[in-house]
Parts: C-alpha cells; sequence; structure tokens
C-alpha cells in the first residue's frame, strides 16, 4: 500500500511533547500521531453513531417546525404581568440565571 505524506505545522513546545508521548509509547512520531488520530475518528464516529437517532428526531421537527405556519405559534398572546415574570424567570433559570439575575458561580 502506497503511503501519503501529510505536512502539519505546530509551535516547538507541542513538536517536543509529542515527540516525548511517542517515545515512551515506544512508536516514532508518526506512528504516534496516526494512532491518535485514528483512535479521536474512532470516537467521534461512536459518538455520532451513538446519537444519530436522535439527530433524526432533531432534524425531523426542524422541518416540520419550518413547514408549519399560521398556527397557534404565530397567533399573539397577551400575559399578565404575573404570568410575564414568571415566563421571564423560567427562562432565566433555563439560561442558567438565579432569581437576582446572577449566572451561578460567575462574579456578579
Amino acid at each position: 500500500m502506497a503511503k501519503t505524506r501529510i505536512s502539519i505545522s505546530l509551535d516547538q513546545a507541542q513538536a517536543e511533547r509529542i515527540r516525548e508521548h511517542a517515545e515512551r509509547a515506544g512508536m516514532d512520531v508518526s506512528a504516534y500521531l496516526v494512532h491518535a488520530a485514528t483512535r479521536q475518528m474512532a470516537e467521534s464516529d461512536a459518538i455520532e453513531e451513538q446519537f444519530a437517532d436522535v439527530d433524526a428526531v432533531i432534524a425531523r421537527a426542524e422541518r416540520e417546525a419550518g413547514e408549519m405556519s399560521g398556527g397557534p405559534a404565530d397567533a399573539p398572546v397577551d400575559l399578565t404581568e404575573q404570568e410575564r415574570r414568571e415566563v421571564e424567570e423560567a427562562l432565566g433559570l433555563v439560561h442558567g440565571r438565579d432569581r437576582q439575575g446572577h449566572r451561578p458561580g460567575h462574579a456578579a
């Protein structure tokens, strides 16, 4: 099988770390990088396969939502002031804000 050369650019510190890791693994740099890339691709493929059904459901829902028009979602909604506050509070929680509008773990 013919081999193909791929050229990459990286900073000196990265190159040295890769050389060190390859040496510890008993591999040359090319074999080490191919092994690492192959592992990463297998992991990505497994993740994509695991979520393929969910992705298909989402894509179908987005298509169906795009085809909808003139339904209840398009009608204006009149909320009471209390309902509006409750919706804003719920959305704040969904977006990671507490009742005072602060994001937990972030400086106020």
